[in-house]
């Protein structure tokens, strides 16, 4: 059976790239190839990908602008999944806050990678029913996708929208961090520093610049948004 999933990786690491290649090349996936993050940026605005691997650190641009520049200038939201070496919680932030949808670090185990892939697709194919959910001054359509509090328009990453999604549906029901991670990402879960990452980039966006925040941790149970109970 044709694999007609569309890849775009950009990696200038001459063994990992060849290695992404051939492996993804022998299942059949529909590849391109950048070994900077200038032409990965060119090729990604300009073509349909189902997923992109990023590298974070690029000559002539690096994974972060890229990134950046995909979901602000062009409201590209293809799924990228970023592959780092850096392994702090700060990069990892850095990463989400930029519009990345995860992320793994190097090394890392091939099987591993095309798993999340897969999870991202899937999570890219889902058909939403259109309503428009409201908390306080916070809207979300779910058929545009339009994030708005008050006068101001909000822009998130698919993972995001995802978790917000979830969060305004259920208000102002808490919800755990288990139900969060296994509704986003099925049973290929991340590590422990993701949702936490996601939650804090989510917080900044739709709490910081206003006076009432939303989204509370509440300890040991979860996340809900909605008045402060």
């Amino acid at each position: 059976m044709t694999n007609n999933t569309r890849v775009l990786i950009v990696e200038d690491h001459k063994d990992i790239a060849e290695m992404l290649y051939d492996y993804f090349e022998r299942r059949d996936y529909e590849l391109d190839y950048a070994s900077d993050g200038r032409v990965g940026f060119n090729l990604a605005s300009q073509n349909d990908y189902d997923v992109i691997l990023l590298d974070l650190m690029l000559p002539q641009m690096d994974g972060l602008d890229v990134c950046r520049k995909l979901r602000e200038e062009c409201s590209n939201y293809t799924p990228i999944l970023m592959l780092t070496a850096r392994d702090t919680l700060d990069d990892k932030v850095k990463g989400l806050e930029m519009g990345a949808d995860d992320y793994l670090v190097k090394p890392f185990e091939i099987l591993e990678l095309e798993a999340r892939i897969k999870a991202l697709m899937r999570r890219k194919g889902q058909v939403m029913k259109q309503e428009l959910l409201e908390v306080g001054d916070l809207k979300l359509d779910t058929g545009t996708l339009d994030v708005v509090r008050g006068d101001m328009p909000i822009y998130l990453s698919p993972i995001g929208l995802k978790i917000l999604t979830i969060l305004m549906k259920e208000s102002p029901k808490v919800v755990s961090r288990n139900q969060l991670e296994h509704e986003i990402w099925g049973d290929i879960l991340p590590d422990s520093d993701t949702l936490r990452s996601h939650m804090y980039n989510l917080r900044k966006q739709i709490d910081k610049p206003f006076d009432q925040p939303l989204l509370q941790t509440i300890q040991s149970r979860g996340y809900r948004i909605g008045d402060a109970p």
